[in-house]
């Protein structure tokens, strides 16, 4: 037997309802914290049966990954656009302005950034999809792109939280030429050099 097909109006509403689950879950865990905030607070919020959460997220940790992952994702695409990235840039060119420009769209709202970059890390990104599209970047002209990009990411991450939340040691805008130094360090040390090439031919 043939599954039916659903209709277009039937997955507008599913993808509506999932859609308040997520912004009734955001604005609970940004006010409230997670830890404080129930199943069932999320689906009142949300204005739907406590059931139906169910039918999207396996349980509030899923739904946190799946928001973190979300606003990420939004995130980065607008710095991606803002920051004047062109094709001609190399990876680090394109991967220190993208940076520099997420972190200045996270200090606009202290209230995203507590919570995004508090929860966002190496393995939100690779499941997103995001971590392949950054490896494939990187053309082959770095050893190890993964572990490398976990080393950038968690630093940026641990880094980015201190200075934006809590301006310590320094606020965002004095720390952001120190870390942007640091990455840079990090893409040194991972640079494959002609001998590493002709090596892997």
């Amino acid at each position: 037997m043939e599954k039916k097909e659903e209709s277009p109006r039937s997955t507008l509403k599913k993808t509506l309802k999932q859609h308040a689950l997520m912004d009734a879950a955001f604005e609970l865990f940004t006010n409230q914290g997670f830890g404080k905030t129930s199943i069932s607070e999320i689906a009142e919020k949300a204005e739907v049966a406590k059931g139906t959460f169910y039918l999207y997220f396996k349980d509030k940790y899923d739904l946190r990954s799946r928001i973190t992952a979300h606003k990420a994702e939004q995130i980065l695409k607008r710095a991606w656009v803002e920051s004047g990235i062109t094709e001609d840039m190399n990876f680090e060119e394109k991967l220190l302005s993208l940076i520099s420009r997420s972190m200045d769209i996270l200090a606009e709202d202290r209230l995203l950034a507590t919570f995004l970059v508090k929860n966002f890390g190496y393995s939100t990104l690779s499941k997103s999809g995001l971590l392949e599209e950054a490896i494939a970047m990187t053309g082959g002209d770095y050893h190890d792109p993964e572990i490398m990009l976990y080393l950038i990411l968690e630093l940026t991450g641990s880094a980015s939280y201190s200075a934006i939340v809590n301006s310590e040691p320094v606020n965002i805008e004095e720390l952001k030429p120190h870390l942007l130094k640091a990455i840079s360090a990090i893409l040194a040390q991972y640079k494959t050099n002609g001998t590493d090439k002709k090596e892997e031919k």
